[in-house]
């Protein structure tokens, strides 16, 4: 199965910075350049940029989304605001929206951000390898999921740094969350809101794929067996219109879910498929239909397909990105941030922050 063999190390050992723990910079450096893939190859957008993705406007508008997310984290280096304050989940979508503009901990304009973020998700990993601070909300496993991808994204961007005892705490952490991972995978292949095999949804199950990606492009062991069950069980949850269903047995398809659905494919290493090729058209169908489509989960919705659609390349993020673009620009607050109705503006911030430095390559994550 495709998902075995293509899940493989990412461009991020070219990140490796060897003093990415000690030695500040004014300007993060720029990514590396990658070798163009085999003519049969799948392309994503990573070494096919479509035209004019940065604007001027865009720039602007993540500057100020910065500045503004940097104000707002707490004294123990944690995101999350008077809605879920001290959030793991939060913390490592704030600082991946930190490091998506090149900044590590302690080096760039934002290292400090990131490297106080940092220490408090690192703290916040107990003895099982659980992720949990305070605030869970209603489902401990997505924090869990953001957090692992947060800290395999930094492992994989820093490891042989000069900070060797920084870099064992890393190695750890992320081992041990991933592990619990596997553990919690249920029957289906799936996983839920709680680190326990019981029932899954694809919601929760996007989470724990990307942070199992992030782990294995940076060289941390992740069973074959346990990506497959995942492909299989996503594929379940796809409907004859292309989209998916928030669980696998009967239900309707929706915007956001199938966005996950689509980048989940992608990241267990799927990428030519007809269930991709399905669920990519119904995306673009939903969009069409409704223009400015998806007001429920907004900014989870437009972070999922954004990725889907950067992973398919060619016209598909082409067609897709000028007008997500300039729609989240447009929803930018005069202050810098974004609102989520649900999970509040550092959570929205920090999503729509990730979603348009996509351009920027810098994450590994959104590397083939």
């Amino acid at each position: 199965m495709k998902a075995a063999t293509r899940l493989i190390p990412a461009a991020c050992a070219a990140l490796v910075c060897a003093a990415a723990f000690a030695q500040p910079a004014d300007e993060p450096e720029a990514p590396p350049a990658t070798p163009p893939a085999p003519a049969n190859e799948h392309k994503t957008a990573e070494n096919n940029a479509a035209e004019n993705e940065i604007t001027p406007e865009l720039n602007a508008c993540v500057s100020k989304g910065l500045a503004w997310l940097a104000a707002q984290q707490a004294p123990d280096g944690s995101f999350g605001g008077s809605r879920y304050p001290k959030h793991v989940g939060i913390t490592a979508l704030a600082c991946l929206a930190f490091m998506s503009d090149g900044n590590l901990p302690g080096r760039g304009e934002y290292g400090e951000q990131v490297r106080k973020g940092l220490d408090f998700v690192l703290k916040s990993v107990n003895e099982t390898g659980f992720v949990a601070g305070e605030s869970t909300s209603h489902g401990p496993m997505y924090g869990h999921g953001f957090a692992t991808l947060f800290l395999g994204e930094v492992y994989g961007m820093t490891q042989g740094g000069a900070d060797t005892a920084l870099s064992k705490r890393l190695h750890d952490a992320v081992t041990r969350a991933c592990r619990l991972i596997e553990l919690s995978q249920n029957d289906e292949g799936g996983w839920r809101y709680n680190p326990v095999p019981m029932d899954a949804d694809i919601s929760v199950t996007i989470c724990q794929i990307m942070a199992l990606r992030s782990a294995r492009n940076a060289g941390i062991e992740v069973p074959v067996e346990t990506i497959d069950r995942a492909v299989e069980y996503v594929r379940l949850c796809q409907n004859d219109d292309g989209g998916f269903r928030y669980q696998s047995m009967r239900g309707q398809s929706a915007f956001p879910r199938s966005a996950a659905g689509v980048a989940s494919l992608f990241y267990a290493g799927v990428y030519e498929d007809e269930a991709i090729d399905r669920g990519v058209r119904y995306l673009k169908s939903q969009r069409n239909e409704g223009g400015r489509a998806i007001s429920a989960h907004y900014f989870y919705g437009h972070y999922y397909a954004a990725q889907a659609m950067y992973l398919a390349g060619g016209d598909e993020w082409g067609q897709w990105w000028p007008s997500v673009r300039d729609e989240m620009i447009e929803r930018q607050r005069d202050e810098g941030s974004w609102d989520d109705p649900n999970a509040g503006q550092e959570y929205g911030t920090a999503m729509a922050l990730i979603v348009l430095q996509m351009p920027k390559r810098y994450l590994p994550i959104f590397q083939k």
